[in-house]
């Protein structure tokens, strides 16, 4: 009897867990893909893609979506990898660093973009700094329509200092398990910092990057709310047209569609940082 409540106890402790993402994942998904693809007398059809496709801003949101992933993703990770190695250093100060650096965890996608709102409007703090120090005759307009590239540039701003906190984090916790033994023999061999990082570091961190890229581009396709507060609809993406057709024009059908093609983008992502970065436990290190 002992023998069995031992066996089946792995089995309960996943319970909470498996409940969690079939109600609030795996549920909404499947709804998600039967609203994609049933017309109004309840029939396959692929009338949603069709209006999707044909949808004005379409094409704008699938180039805005991914510029978004090309210029955050990559340097999110760059980013988080020099942090978490000045962190990995330990020195001194370093843990109220890392709490000052992950407060950004701790405010949601729409504050965050309120936050930057008030820095980049026309008399926001950016301006208001910049002509009391008199680099600035007149304000500049970061928000413009009409300059689509600031806007787009206080977007990855943004956004960037949003979520690269939990990249840090993932990429913390993976230089945390890598046996400092390896460093130590870098530094017996005479290593500089650059070569350590680039052939001991980097190798063993594979695991703890794969996972950090794919959370990250998971998180890049889903982007909505800093856009929404910063450039309303003048910069469209996915998720925003998603919300666009669910809110505003009451069609729940097209809304899945574009939330069906986000979920595949981010599927073909997934497969291709598992083949890229494929890891093993002996490549890692750990066994």
């Amino acid at each position: 009897m002992r023998a069995k409540l031992d066996s089946a106890l792995p089995y309960s402790l996943l319970l909470p867990t498996l409940a969690f993402v079939t109600l609030l994942i795996v549920v909404p998904i499947v709804q998600a893909f039967l609203l994609a693809f049933q017309g109004a007398d309840g029939s396959f059809t692929l009338a949603n893609f069709q209006k999707m496709a044909n949808d004005t801003a379409f094409a704008d949101a699938l180039k805005f979506t991914f510029l978004l992933l090309i210029f955050i993703v990559p340097m999110q990770v760059v980013l988080a990898l020099v942090m978490a190695l000045l962190i990995h250093t330990r020195f001194k100060g370093h843990t109220f660093f890392l709490y000052i650096y992950a407060i950004p965890l701790a405010i949601s996608d729409l504050a965050a973009g309120i936050a930057w709102l008030s820095i980049f409007t026309e008399r926001g703090y950016l301006n208001s700094i910049l002509f009391q120090l008199g680099f600035l005759e007149r304000p500049f307009l970061f928000l413009s329509y009409q300059n689509l590239p600031a806007m787009f540039g206080t977007i990855v701003v943004a956004e960037s200092w949003r979520a690269t906190a939990i990249v840090m984090v993932i990429l913390l916790a993976g230089l945390q398990v890598i046996p400092r033994d390896y460093f130590e023999a870098a530094d017996v061999f005479g290593a500089t910092t650059l070569k350590r990082t680039l052939f001991v570091v980097l190798p063993l961190l594979r695991p703890s990057l794969q996972n950090a890229l794919i959370i990250r581009t998971i998180f890049a396709f889903q982007t909505f709310a800093v856009v929404f507060a910063l450039a309303g609809r003048v910069i469209p993406v996915l998720a925003g047209e998603s919300y666009n057709w669910y809110a505003t024009n009451r069609n729940p059908g097209v809304a899945a569609a574009y939330a069906v093609l986000v979920l595949v983008f981010t599927v073909i992502a997934t497969w291709f940082y598992f083949r890229v970065l494929k890891t093993s436990a002996a490549e890692a290190g750990y066994d």
